[in-house]
């Protein structure tokens, strides 16, 4: 299912215009060396500050594991687009970034829609909640997203079908991977259902917390939990939107539903959006840093807080 990543790119024999591999390098740059230092440092307050494992925190650690094991692969995209046509490293090397690569994406999606729906039933169903709710449990569903996501890249090795002689990594794929309608609905069905579902939650999440906030003071802890909640939503929207509408796009096009003179520009856009999206783990990571430093100054909130926030 997590295939998609890919897509973006098997377009023609054809290299990627200068620009847009500029600009992939200019983002891919600072998103990696950023997103693995914030990443570092908030897995450095789970384990030595945070005393206890939460809920939220397992999702935590669940999704900043899936955010490095896309940083990994950053270098060697650029390596890949910068070759201009022939991947020189092993293929069996080329085959496991691919399938890291998208672990990664649809993994984190859908870890990030777990978060969301465990503040949701936190906020609005607090007292089913202690039965539903265990950082066994938490753990117990990140397993199951991370095989599922992982089972996706058992078709990996199909993107470039069976005739790969200039080993093509991250693009370049074959005709049948863009005719796989399947392919599309499953991944396009995997996000905008993961982002109709926290729109959902967030929007009761909110309109629990401003039900049950002090008239007296606004600036409580429900206005801050409020404010991360929309962040964290604003971020997902932000990062993953753009590329998934263009993805789409570029299938119709690829599949001779749209003119094929569009083909260059959603070419170089749906690269653009790729680079965007992968911001998301730069996001995450400075994200769960602050909320974990916030929650510590407070131990007596600490897991209200955490269920409120995104980890």
């Amino acid at each position: 299912m997590i295939l998609k990543a890919y897509l973006e790119m098997n377009d023609t024999n054809r290299s990627i215009s200068e620009t847009v591999e500029l600009f992939q390098l200019i983002v891919y740059a600072p998103t990696f060396t950023l997103g693995l230092l914030f990443n570092v440092m908030a897995l450095s307050f789970l384990f030595f500050k945070v005393k206890k494992l939460s809920e939220s925190t397992v999702y935590m650690i669940a999704l900043i594991f899936l955010d490095t094991l896309l940083l990994f692969t950053l270098p060697f995209k650029i390596i890949s687009y910068h070759s201009r046509g022939t991947w020189k490293l092993a293929p069996v090397l080329c085959s496991t970034l691919e399938s890291l690569y998208f672990v990664n994406m649809y993994g984190s999606i859908l870890i990030s829609l777990c978060i969301c729906v465990d503040r949701y039933i936190v906020i609005l169903h607090p007292f089913t909640a202690p039965s539903l709710r265990s950082t066994k449990k938490a753990a117990m569903v990140c397993a199951v997203v991370c095989l599922a996501a992982s089972a996706g890249t058992v078709s990996t090795s199909q993107l470039h079908g069976e005739d790969n002689n200039n080993l093509y990594c991250f693009h370049n794929f074959s005709k049948s991977t863009w005719e796989n309608v399947g392919l599309l609905s499953t991944l396009e069905t995997v996000f905008f259902g993961s982002m109709a579902a926290m729109i959902f939650c967030t929007v009761q999440i909110i309109r629990c917390l401003r039900k049950h906030r002090n008239p007296d003071n606004p600036q409580t802890y429900t206005s801050r939990a409020e404010k991360i909640v929309v962040a964290n939503l604003v971020a997902f929207l932000v990062c993953f939107t753009p590329y998934h509408v263009v993805y789409f796009l570029y299938f119709l096009v690829k599949n001779n539903i749209i003119h094929t003179s569009f083909q260059k520009v959603l070419k170089d856009t749906i690269q653009i959006t790729l680079c965007w999206a992968n911001l998301n783990c730069c996001l995450d990571g400075v994200c769960y840093f602050f909320v974990l430093r916030e929650s510590l100054e407070d131990p007596l909130r600490n897991s209200q807080k955490t269920a409120t926030r995104k980890p």
